[in-house]
């Protein structure tokens, strides 16, 4: 077993204008003081990383890794959350989504999927040349309009959908197979891989790609009342990154896991920082352990009550606290004794033993 690695911080929600938030030596110095040992990056912002250039020079990837390196940091991911969201997007969505590419190509759709595609096979280069085995991302939806089967769906629609995006996402899943870096979908609400059922849906479409695989996210399982415990039972092998985000399910005679089109403060489902809400990390921590997990834990905040910066100072510590340093030998070891096989037979009343009467 491997202990856990942490804790780490996703940047996407901390970036903005001001100091130390708007340069990556700002962020540096922020989240190591606050205890963080990764960052993870999203690659929608070129003045903190220009994911063009760093897959095109090994100077500039090693550079971006010297100024982390310096306030004790790595990368534990890259992420094309964005990205991967216009890889495949359903008309009722294109103006919605339309401000996740640059505005060259906002008006056209075809356009701002091919920028997208590009985008994350120059993640999947940077990656390899950062030494990152690992990249974080979502697969986009083209079913998702279709979720409540009413009117009653056609099954041959849902069928046709993943057929689609499995087409669109093998060449990519290749492309990153070639740089040995995994994909890891983030399963949630609004891509069509949210649950266990569709992601083996889209893996079987991608003829069970080697790179093909899940970040894991627990607070987007407790918002759909799933088992977020025995998921990591059954999918364990494809768990490959790890978002630390908590969440609360409080049942209201008003509204349930839709929500009712209301804020996420007035939700029954909401998000909360780690520890304020009711997913059980101490378990998580302990089955990720268990099943040798081999990345970070990173936190992702998103709280619709605490302030982010100290959700960002609470949000370190309570990671450190849950990860568990791994045993290095069993806890019985001290009465164990070496038995010859001559004291085995005579254990297991077989031939070859020695027996008293």
């Amino acid at each position: 077993m491997q202990t856990i690695k942490g804790p780490g911080l996703f940047l996407a929600q901390y970036i903005n204008d001001a100091p130390p938030f708007n340069s990556l030596a700002g962020l540096a110095t922020w989240a190591s003081g606050l205890g963080f040992r990764a960052v993870q990056i999203p690659c929608n912002h070129p003045a903190i990383f220009d994911l063009a250039t760093a897959a095109e020079s090994q100077t500039y990837c090693d550079e971006v890794k010297g100024v982390l390196a310096e306030h004790g940091l790595e990368i534990s991911e890259l992420s094309t959350h964005l990205e991967g969201q216009l890889v495949a997007v359903h008309p009722a969505y294109q103006q919605a989504f339309s401000g996740f590419a640059p505005p060259a190509y906002r008006d056209d759709a075809r356009a701002r999927q091919a920028w997208a595609e590009n985008q994350l096979r120059r993640a999947a280069v940077a990656s390899a040349r950062l030494g990152l085995k690992a990249h974080a991302t979502f697969s986009g939806a083209l079913a998702w309009p279709y979720l409540y089967p009413w009117p009653p769906r056609d099954e041959a629609v849902i069928q046709a959908a993943f057929a689609e995006l499995g087409r669109r996402w093998k060449p990519l899943l290749d492309t990153f197979d070639e740089q040995g870096v995994d994909v890891c979908y983030e399963l949630h609400p609004s891509e069509d891989l949210h649950d266990g059922v569709s992601f083996e849906r889209f893996l079987a479409q991608v003829n069970n790609h080697p790179r093909c695989h899940i970040l894991y996210d627990p607070s987007h399982m407790l918002l759909q009342q799933m088992d977020y415990l025995g998921f990591i039972d059954i999918y364990h092998p494809h768990i490959r990154a790890f978002h630390v985000k908590d969440a609360e399910f409080n049942p209201s005679a008003r509204s349930g896991v839709y929500g009712g089109y209301q804020p996420w403060i007035a939700r029954p489902g909401r998000f909360r920082s780690p520890g304020k809400g009711q997913i059980d990390f101490a378990a998580i921590f302990s089955k990720l352990a268990q099943y040798d997990y081999q990345g970070w834990a990173v936190l992702e905040w998103e709280c619709c009550i605490q302030d982010s910066e100290s959700g960002a100072k609470e949000g370190a510590d309570y990671i450190r606290r849950q990860i568990i340093p791994v045993a290095q030998r069993a806890f019985d070891d001290f009465a164990r004794s070496t038995t010859s096989r001559e004291a085995i037979n005579a254990m297991l009343g077989l031939p070859g033993g020695h027996h008293h009467d």
